[in-house]
């Protein structure tokens, strides 16, 4: 099984994107039960707090829920229980290299690596275009899962 775990700053709209759109694409090609896939914070700001409306939304547009997910922060423990920590942007991998007190056996590394172009998830939380935040999430997803199947 490949266990997961998609990592943002607040654990409330691009990391629940992730873990949700990942969840729907192993779904639809009857993989669920090859995978486990959460997701999580780097800081403690929303801990506790449900996916952000907006983020919701975008989420149910497409047919995909998310109930039930409150934020939590990565933790040490957490490098050691997964396979892949997958980071939004730069200063999440920091962070998350940083809580995971280093990253020897190379897991984390950032979505949009799985793409033909590399760089950061569009943070909605300051630009509120959840468009984009989708359409990286999803390419994102798409392309992290061939990647794993190549392995």
């Amino acid at each position: 099984m490949k266990r997961i775990l998609f990592v943002c700053h607040g654990n409330i709209c691009r990391s629940p994107m992730a873990e949700f759109i990942m969840k729907d694409l192993v779904k639809k090609y009857g993989r669920e039960e090859e995978f486990y896939i959460e997701s999580a914070a780097t800081s403690t700001e929303e801990i506790g707090n449900s996916v952000y409306p907006p983020a919701r939304r975008k989420l149910a547009e497409h047919g995909i829920g998310c109930e039930g997910k409150t934020a939590r922060q990565m933790t040490r423990q957490d490098y050691q229980r997964f396979d892949l920590l997958v980071g939004m942007d730069e200063w999440n991998i920091r962070n998350m290299t940083r809580i995971a007190g280093d990253d020897p056996e190379c897991k984390i590394c950032k979505l949009l690596d799985f793409t033909h172009r590399p760089g950061d998830v569009a943070d909605p939380w300051y630009t509120d275009d959840f468009d984009a935040t989708w359409r990286d999430c999803l390419e994102g997803c798409e392309g992290l899962l061939k990647a794993i199947d190549k392995l």
